[in-house]
Order: structure tokens, then C-alpha cells, then sequence
């Protein structure tokens, strides 16, 4: 009965997240925002006002996630406006694929091939960028909220620490600023290995001869934040227009090898040397949390859903009746959990 009870609950919750969506993702964009810019807004406030010191952090974490933004919008619209350039040269290419396909025993490739129109890839990319931009109104929304949560942290501080002293909740102090060590550190880490990844992405095409160069350096740059998602985007594309500008089945396998031992190197080997323990969630539940949030949020679901996973199994590590949940979802094995605290 309990099972059945918890499962329901947890499909009710699921129903009001994706249903009210506008609701909760901008507050909880603007708990991970907050529990990453503190440290600057620490800082800030040891020199200078607490209301300058909030609006200067503010302001700086609009500019930061505004570039970002810009980034990839700039990224595809070039994109974008190169497919359109170029129409003729996908087309003839999915003829060619219908025509070996067809040569092979699939008799439907040149039905398939009759209708299509590669105006439907320009959409594809007119619609990211569409979506990218209109995220002008989710990011004001979340930074209304970074400026209220900011400006109430020290109180919020203060009750965790008055219920600590009445013996009720006193894990919750810890394990929030366990939270927000471990987001800080996965932002950084993240932060760092999408620049590597993006200037090795930039010199090899450039190196290569691909067209758009730096624009996608730029989107492997931005796409890295989003784990396994982005990266196989940041991958995949490069390779298609690898194919239809240089017209060689050979250059696009070597495009794509090339790619993915990048960002193999980038994601599976450099970054959980980097990061180690602070983001210590098996890889399964990782995946698990990029489709499952980016179903109920889309696109910025996809990039949050890491960071929630973080914060849940963290917070399991800190309560002594969800510290073997937190190890299960840890990934780490059983001898190296005995030693501490999974998520730590």
C-alpha cells in the first residue's frame, strides 16, 4: 500500500509539474541560480551594501546567461541561414541515399525521397532559434525571483538555524549548503570543459576545412552544458554538413570520429577527473534526469534536470532514513560508500 501510495504521489507531482510548468521552472531555475552566484554576493557584501551587492550580482548573472544565450542563438541562425544557402546540395544527397537504398532492397526510399524537401531542416533550426529566443520571458521571470530569493537568503539562513537549535530540521542547514557546494562546482567544472570542448571543437573544424567554424565552436561550447543531449547534437550536426559540403561519405566518418573522441575526452574521461566526487550520480539516473526533465520542462528542463539530481541525492545523503537511496542513486560502489557520506 505504501508503494502504491508513493508512486501515485509521485505521478501527481509529475502531472503539476508539467502542467504548471510557467510556474515552477523559473522558481527553480532561480533556487540553482541563487545557490551558484552566493559566493559573489558573499563576497561583494563584505565591501559594499547588501542592495548594491544583490544588484551587482544580479546583473552580472544576467549578463553571463545572456551571452550564453546569444551564443547559441548566433550559433544557429548561421546555421540556419547556411542550409537555406546550400538547399540543393541536401537535396541531392537524399536522393543519392534514396537511390542506395533502394538499390539494396528498401523499395520505399524513393517514395520517401520523391517528397522530401529539405525546407523542413530549415524549419527544424528556425524553430530552435524561435524557442531560444523566447526564453526572453522565462529568464525575466527567474531573475525576478534570484532578486527576491537574494535579498531573503540571510533570513532563510537564520530560521534553518532556528530549527536546527529546536532539534527540528537540523539537516536541512547542511545539506543546503552541501547543495549549493556541490552546484558551484558542477557549474564550474561544466563551465570550464564546455570552453575547452568548444575552442577544440572550433580549431578542428576550422583545421578540417568545415565550413561555419566557429559557429560550431559555439554550439559545442553551449550544447556541452547539457549532458549526452547536447553533445551528441554538437556531434551529429557538423557531420551532416560535413557530408553535403564536401560531398565525401569518408570526410563525414572522419568528421564524426573525430567529434566524438573530443567529446568522449571532454565528458567521460578530463571532466569526472575534474569534478570527482561533487557530482557523484550514476550515469543511468543522469540520463535518466536530462529526458525526463526536458519532457516536462523542454529545453531548459534539459539543462536543470543534472543539477536536481544533485540536490535530491545530496539531500538523501544528509537524512539518516534516505542515506542507502542516496547511495543506490550515487553510482558509487558499496566499499567506497561505507567510508562517509555518499553525496560528499
Amino acid at each position: 500500500m505504501r508503494v502504491m501510495m508513493g508512486l501515485a504521489a509521485a505521478v501527481l507531482v509529475g502531472a503539476a509539474l508539467y502542467l504548471a510548468d510557467t510556474l515552477f521552472a523559473p522558481v527553480v531555475f532561480a533556487l540553482f541560480v541563487i545557490a551558484v552566484v552566493w559566493p559573489l554576493q558573499r563576497a561583494l557584501k563584505a565591501h559594499l551594501p547588501s542592495l548594491v551587492a544583490v544588484l551587482i550580482t544580479l546583473v552580472i548573472s544576467l549578463a553571463v546567461v545572456g551571452a550564453v544565450t546569444s551564443i547559441v542563438v548566433w550559433g544557429f541562425t548561421h546555421v540556419g541561414q547556411w542550409v537555406f544557402q546550400n538547399a540543393a546540395r541536401f537535396q541531392a544527397l537524399y536522393a543519392q541515399l534514396g537511390d542506395w537504398l533502394e538499390g539494396h532492397g528498401f523499395v520505399l526510399a524513393s517514395v520517401v525521397a520523391d517528397h522530401f524537401d529539405v525546407r523542413w531542416l530549415l524549419r527544424v533550426f528556425q524553430d530552435v532559434s524561435g524557442r531560444l529566443q523566447g526564453l526572453a520571458s522565462f529568464l525575466v521571470f527567474t531573475f525576478v525571483y534570484v532578486l527576491l530569493g537574494l535579498l531573503e537568503v540571510d533570513a532563510a539562513v537564520s530560521q534553518l538555524k532556528a530549527l536546527e537549535r529546536r532539534g527540528k530540521g537540523g539537516f536541512l542547514l547542511s545539506a543546503g549548503a552541501d547543495i549549493a557546494a556541490k552546484l558551484q562546482k558542477y557549474m564550474m567544472v561544466r563551465t570550464l570543459m564546455s570552453i575547452a570542448t568548444g575552442a577544440v571543437v572550433w580549431v578542428f573544424t576550422l583545421t578540417a576545412g568545415l565550413e561555419l567554424a566557429l559557429a560550431w565552436g559555439a554550439m559545442a561550447f553551449a550544447l556541452n552544458y547539457i549532458p549526452f543531449i547536447g553533445p551528441f547534437i554538437a556531434t551529429l550536426l557538423p557531420t551532416l554538413f560535413a557530408l553535403a559540403q564536401f560531398e565525401s561519405w569518408e570526410m563525414a566518418v572522419f568528421v564524426f570520429v573525430c567529434l566524438n573522441i573530443i567529446q568522449f575526452l571532454s565528458g567521460s574521461y578530463i571532466e569526472p577527473r575534474i569534478a570527482g566526487k561533487a557530482a557523484a550520480v550514476s550515469p543511468f539516473m543522469v540520463l535518466f534526469a536530462v529526458f525526463f526533465w526536458a519532457f516536462l520542462w523542454g529545453l531548459p528542463g534539459a539543462f536543470i534536470g543534472v543539477p536536481i539530481l544533485i540536490a535530491a541525492v545530496t539531500l538523501c545523503a544528509h537524512h539518516p532514513s534516505t542515506r542507502s537511496v542516496a547511495a543506490l542513486l550515487s553510482g558509487q560502489p558499496a566499499d567506497e560508500e561505507a567510508s562517509g557520506p555518499v553525496a560528499g
